[in-house]
C-alpha cells in the first residue's frame, strides 16, 4: 500500500492552494470554500478547513516520534528557495548539500507542515532491495515537484519496517549521518513511487506525541493498494496498530507504534 494521498488541515483552503500550485507545482483537481484537492505527481494532497483548530503540539526537533516532514523531489532547487524567499516564506534550513550527494532545504507552508525539497538521486550508503532503488532511480529528474516521502522519527526501526511490511512496505536502502552524535540513521521504507523516510537517534532520547486531527498542518496520510496486495485487517502491523483515534474524510483513523496517523483509502 503506497501513500495514496496527504492529508492537511488549514485554515484557508484557497490561499494554501494558492501556495502549492505557485511553490510546489501542484495542479488543482477540484477545490470549494471547504477542501480542496491538488495533484503532486505521485500523491493527492487533500485540504481541508478547520475554523477553530487545536494548538499544534508539533515540535520543530525531530527526537519528537511521529510525523516530521514532507519531502519533494525537484531539479530546480536553488530556483524555488529564490521564488520561497521573495514571497516571505518563512525557512526552517537554508540550502546545503546532505549526506548522500543531494542538495536539500526545509521551509514552512501556510499553516505550519514542514516541507522538504531534494534535488538529485540520492546515493543510499546501504542498499537493502536493489529492486526498489532501481525502481526509485528510474523516476529521473521531475519535470515539475514530485512529492517523494513522508518522514518520521520512531523509537524502534526493526519494530517499523515489521510494522509497515504488513501494508506492503519493503526496507529499501538507508543513509549514515555519521557527524551527528545522537546516533542518527535514515532508513528508507518503499511503497509504489514514494517513501517512508524513518529517522532513527540510537543515542538519544524521543518524546512522545498524541496525534491530533484536529490541528492545523499534516493530519494523516492515506495508503492506498497498488494493486498487489489487499487492504490489511484491522490487526495488521504486527498486532500493534492503535485503536482509532478519531475519523478523517468519514474513515478511522489509526496510528503506528509511533503514533503517525493514517487511514486506508476505500476502493
Amino acid at each position: 500500500m503506497a501513500i495514496e494521498s496527504v492529508l492537511l488541515n488549514v485554515r484557508d483552503v484557497a490561499q494554501s492552494a494558492e501556495f502549492y500550485t505557485r511553490h510546489l507545482g501542484a495542479t488543482v483537481i477540484s477545490s470549494s470554500p471547504d477542501a480542496a484537492e491538488l495533484d503532486l505527481v505521485t500523491a493527492r494532497f487533500v485540504l481541508t478547513r478547520v475554523d477553530a483548530p487545536a494548538e499544534s503540539t508539533w515540535i520543530g526537533d525531530d527526537l519528537q516520534r511521529g510525523f516530521r516532514h514532507v519531502g519533494f523531489k525537484v531539479a530546480d532547487l536553488d530556483a524555488r528557495v529564490s521564488a520561497l524567499h521573495d514571497a516571505g516564506v518563512p525557512f526552517h534550513l537554508e540550502p546545503i548539500n546532505a549526506e548522500g550527494g543531494v542538495r536539500i532545504t526545509f521551509f514552512f507552508d501556510p499553516d505550519g507542515t514542514l516541507l522538504e525539497l531534494v534535488e538529485g538521486p540520492l546515493q543510499y550508503h546501504e542498499v537493502h532491495d536493489q529492486q526498489a532503488v532501481d525502481r526509485d532511480w528510474g523516476l529521473g529528474e521531475p519535470d515539475r515537484p514530485r512529492f517523494d516521502h513522508v518522514a518520521e522519527t520512531v523509537a524502534d526501526i526493526d519494530r517499523t519496517t515489521e510494522f509497515f511490511a504488513e501494508l506492503g512496505y519493503v526496507r529499501m536502502a538507508g543513509i549514515h549521518q555519521p557527524s551527528d552524535d545522537r546516533g542518527f540513521e535514515i532508513t528508507f521504507l518503499r511503497a509504489g513511487d514514494s517513501s517512508l523516510e524513518v529517522f532513527t537517534y540510537d543515542r538519544a532520547e524521543k518524546q512522545e506525541r498524541t496525534p491530533q486531527l484536529d490541528a492545523l498542518g499534516f493530519a494523516a496520510v492515506a495508503f492506498g493498494a497498488t494493486g498487489t496486495e489487499s487492504a490489511p485487517t484491522a490487526g495488521a502491523g504486527g498486532g500493534s496498530v492503535a485503536l482509532a483515534v478519531g475519523t478523517l474524510l468519514g474513515q478511522d483513523v489509526r496510528t503506528d507504534p509511533d503514533g503517525l496517523p493514517f487511514i486506508i483509502a476505500s476502493a
